[in-house]
């Protein structure tokens, strides 16, 4: 709601909004159809977060005053934790129509007041205000030079006021802002309308209805967006990321048998057997130098038969983001021919994997006797002066003749007698898989994925995934044995890494399904991190002129609003959202095989460099095959994206 009509229907929707409960109204209003923001605000009522006036209007074009988008605020952030005791204002009388809806507002810490104990509740809100408020709810971080960023994406940035700088600065980062009609125009001191605050909370509650022409900061490609052919296989990946940051000592996850075990839940009786990944990714931390003493990780492998089992290490790579892989700042792209330029421990350990490398730490087979525990690694997670953090990035691949269980383990180190710190024995990790309890801090539970619900928390992963490899053959049928290119000075992308509300509107979710799992982690494996592509392009001029085809990866934005466009940042933003090693094969003009490993860093909304160039005559075909893992410490989606150059 955003304009209430009176004291009792004000208070009765809000109640209802605060209790959840469901209001019958008409969603169809008459003076909107011809409003820029029709989509959005049509979009918004159903979910109960706008409604309009008797006569069947909305009046996109009103103002809204302070106490009227406190309710609004409690609408769209039913869940908002309190932060602070309420307040007395000396103009919001307990009588108030609004006097609940300010107070819980206050309390979450949406709104404050003015100089003198007064709320104005009557004052048409500026924009700024709008705009702040919104960015205060959503946690935003703020730029690093807020002064510097609001000059890039607002012409009329001088006119902020100071204490809204930091705050425009966040929305504006995150593509809240909305300007009709002049994109760069803030107008940040000029009321707000109903429609123009509609969008606001459509882009901040991610309903993506609002007209990408208009977000501050946005460029818009039109171009077509699919879903990507092929499919997961069914290998089983031991997949453990929950918790990220662990401060106690305990199971990180276990697919051991329950059975004798002091802590029961914590064993998901899952047992492996031919084909089978581990992946891990954990971090340790320590705020005093006392909290230095070392976090080790350890993975035990059980044979619970009464045959012998030889489990084959294929490829194995682990690496700790200081000293092996720390996160330096790289070009876009790097040619990597020999497995040297990585940023972060995800990027060199999948980096590794994907070149078919097993690190020297792991042996190249382990031979488990009948009812034997074997530790695969045994690696610590040091720290050596607080404050820091440190993590360490795991991935191996695995073939076993026999069922074996999997834990994976965090214990700080023992000491020896002389006080100096040692990795533990097998013994004292079997010691802990029998007797400990989950180690700590759980994170966040996951939203249910059914309703689908903004903002989603996806969770981290502790469980047993299904699929370590997508293959795909991109042909313009299932039946084609080709790939068209686009018409000169046209593109179009496929969807990769897409999951639970991210698909870029092709509906496709390419996230791991979880075989078993911990309750309180991720529903499904979002991200795919470990997972192998393999995506062949077998390209064809099908024109009567030569072409120049370019093959890229991209990282557009989150947006669900249509698959004829992806949607970029400009200017350019400082979040990374890709950072790996992709393989790239193609056939040069020479008709010699051409094979090149480039390094990628892409931020959040960055169109990419192409990774390879062809010129192809008139009706040739050539094949491109683009092999990666998707590498941890990235977020989704990416692209990859076919484009015909124009002459």
């Amino acid at each position: 709601m955003i304009k209430p009509l009176n004291y009792s229907i004000a208070q009765s929707i809000l109640l209802a909004s605060l209790l959840n409960l469901s209001i019958p109204s008409a969603f169809a209003f008459s003076d909107t159809q011809n409003h820029w923001a029709k989509d959005c605000i049509n979009q918004m009522a159903p979910r109960k977060l706008v409604s309009g006036y008797p006569d069947g209007t909305f009046r996109p074009n009103s103002t809204i005053t302070r106490a009227e988008f406190a309710v609004l605020m409690l609408n769209a952030f039913p869940d908002a934790p309190v932060k602070r005791s309420g307040v007395s204002f000396k103009d919001v009388p307990s009588n108030h129509w609004a006097h609940r809806a300010i107070q819980e507002a206050y309390k979450r810490a949406f709104f404050s007041g003015y100089p003198g104990g007064i709320f104005q509740p009557s004052q048409p809100i500026p924009r700024v205000q709008a705009i702040g408020v919104l960015a205060g709810a959503k946690n935003y971080s703020i730029p690093n030079n807020p002064d510097s960023t609001l000059r890039q994406y607002f012409n009329d940035s001088d006119q902020i006021p100071g204490y809204a700088k930091n705050a425009i600065a966040a929305a504006a980062v995150n593509t809240m802002v909305v300007n009709y009609p002049n994109i760069k125009q803030l107008k940040p001191n000029q009321q707000a309308t109903r429609g123009e605050v509609a969008s606001l909370i459509c882009r901040a509650l991610n309903i993506y209805a609002v007209p990408p022409q208009y977000i501050a900061g946005v460029d818009v490609h039109p171009q077509q967006v699919r879903a990507l052919p092929g499919g997961l296989n069914t290998v089983p990946t031991f997949n453990s990321n929950h918790p990220e940051l662990v401060e106690t000592e305990g199971i990180l996850l276990s697919t051991f048998s329950p059975a004798g075990k002091r802590v029961p839940s914590a064993h998901l009786n899952f047992p492996f057997q031919g084909r089978f990944d581990i992946f891990t990714h954990h971090i340790a931390r320590a705020q005093t130098q006392a909290e230095t003493r070392p976090l080790y990780q350890g993975l035990i492998l059980h044979n619970p038969t009464d045959k012998p089992i030889t489990v084959e290490i294929l490829q194995a790579a682990s690496y700790l983001s200081t000293p092996d892989a720390p996160f330096i700042t790289l070009p876009d792209m790097v040619e990597n021919p020999n497995g040297t330029v990585y940023s972060g421990p995800g990027s060199r350990t999948m980096n590794d994997v994907l070149r078919d490398i097993r690190n020297e730490d792991f042996p190249d087979q382990l031979v488990l006797e009948p009812g034997q525990s074997k530790l695969l690694m045994n690696q610590a997670i040091p720290i050596r002066q607080a404050p820091a953090s440190n993590g360490r990035s795991t991935m191996i691949r695995l073939q076993s003749n026999g069922q074996v269980y999997v834990a994976n383990l965090a214990m700080k180190a023992p000491r020896n007698s002389n006080g100096t710190y040692r990795a533990p024995t097998l013994a004292e990790w079997q010691n802990l898989l029998e007797t400990g309890e989950l180690a700590e801090p759980r994170g966040l539970v996951p939203t249910p994925l059914d309703p689908p619900k903004e903002p989603t928390v996806f969770g981290r992963v502790a469980g047993v995934s299904e699929g370590t490899q997508w293959l795909a053959q991109i042909t313009d049928t299932p039946e084609s044995n080709n790939l068209r290119i686009p018409q000169p000075g046209e593109a179009f992308s496929y969807v990769v890494g897409t999951l639970h509300l991210i698909t870029l509107n092709t509906g496709q979710i390419q996230s791991a399904k979880m075989l078993t799992r911990y309750p309180d982690s991720a529903y499904y494996a979002h991200s795919n991190y470990g997972v192998e592509y393999n995506l062949t392009l077998p390209l064809k001029n099908a024109t009567s002129q030569s072409q120049t085809v370019t093959v890229s990866i991209q990282t557009p934005l989150k947006d669900e609003g249509g698959a004829d466009r992806l949607l970029f940042l400009n200017p350019q933003v400082d979040q990374v959202f890709f950072r790996g090693t992709v393989k790239v094969s193609y056939e040069d003009e020479q008709g010699q095989n051409q094979t090149r490993y480039v390094h990628l860093v892409q931020r959040r909304g960055q169109p990419g460099q192409p990774l390879v160039t062809l010129n192809l005559s008139p009706n040739e075909q050539r094949k491109v095959q683009v092999d990666f893992i998707y590498p941890p410490d990235s977020t989704p989606p990416q692209v990859l994206t076919v484009r015909t150059l124009e002459k």
